[in-house]
């Protein structure tokens, strides 16, 4: 018969191209691995791995297989997961992605109410951009995460929890920080930089504004909020932050301004991204409350 242990064994070598990386992540031995996959290479009567002493590759036909390893076992967890529902939420360990615009603003503010309303609780967070975070929920690599839409979720269902608009950052003084609120108009003469391509924050941000792409950056790409706020204080030039990351970025700068941008909102919606049969939906509501609390507090 063939196991879900010998299954797991041969997604860590694929993960990893690396049989001892692979041993080593599944806490075995590097020959307790490769016996497991041998085995299992003879009941199927098909070689997964093409290996030497310098490189592991997939073969064609273990392509195949490794791609139905890889639903059979997120069918496992989800059995698995069905048997815990009934326990209290958070009992069992989640794994939470979220994208780097968020991450660094919200969960400080979750994990003091995490801790106190679920001190047994088992978090694993992975920070990534949003198209891997979205393969990886399809993949059934991790249980859920957290994005801004809008973004491409198709197959997956989205649970919106925040609503957020966007803030225009300057050094005070600088034209239009006396107002209240700034305009699309004011904003494209205002020397604006966003995240380098490949953040949706950059996408939402120019769409909100209703401002193209040329617009923004003047030749600079930034991969973090912190890093523009530090460019603007630079006097390089101004940008735009959501909401939830007013209070971290600006409060302890006393030499910026942030002025509400003055387009229609909320300019993003944050959500929690799950697949349409994952069934550990109590531990997802808890989650989805906490946050909703931590933000309304923040």
């Amino acid at each position: 018969m063939i196991s879900t242990k010998q299954l797991l064994y041969a997604l860590a070598v694929e993960k990893t191209l690396h049989f001892k990386k692979a041993a080593e992540n599944c806490h075995i031995s590097q020959s307790a691995l490769s016996t497991a996959l041998n085995e299992l290479e003879k009941q199927l009567g098909v070689q997964i791995f093409e290996r030497d002493n310098k490189k592991v590759l997939v073969t064609p036909q273990g392509a195949d297989v490794l791609q139905r390893a890889r639903s059979i076992m997120v069918q496992v967890n989800e059995l698995q997961a069905i048997a815990e529902n009934q326990q209290q939420p958070l009992s069992y360990p989640i794994t939470v992605g979220v994208i780097p615009t968020i991450a660094p603003f919200l969960l400080p503010e979750v994990f003091p109410l995490l801790s106190t309303q679920y001190p047994h609780a088992r978090l694993n967070i992975v920070e990534e951009q949003s198209h891997v975070l979205v393969d990886m929920v399809r993949r059934g690599e991790i249980d859920t995460a957290i994005l801004a839409m809008p973004f491409p979720c198709d197959g997956l269902l989205t649970l919106e929890f925040w609503q957020e608009d966007f803030y225009w950052v300057a050094l005070k003084g600088d034209k239009y920080t006396d107002q209240q609120e700034i305009s699309s108009n004011e904003l494209a003469q205002s020397h604006l930089m966003l995240l380098k391509e490949g953040h949706c924050l950059k996408d939402h941000a120019l769409t909100a504004c209703k401002l193209p792409a040329q617009t923004a950056n003047h030749g600079f790409g930034a991969t973090s909020l912190n890093t523009l706020i530090q460019m603007v204080k630079g006097r390089i030039g101004t940008t735009l932050i959501p909401q939830m990351a007013l209070k971290q970025l600006t409060q302890q700068n006393q030499s910026l301004s942030a002025i509400h941008l003055q387009e229609p909102g909320p300019h993003r919606r944050i959500v929690f991204v799950i697949r349409p049969n994952y069934t550990r939906m109590n531990s997802i509501d808890a989650l989805m409350a906490l946050c909703k609390k931590a933000l309304e507090g923040s």
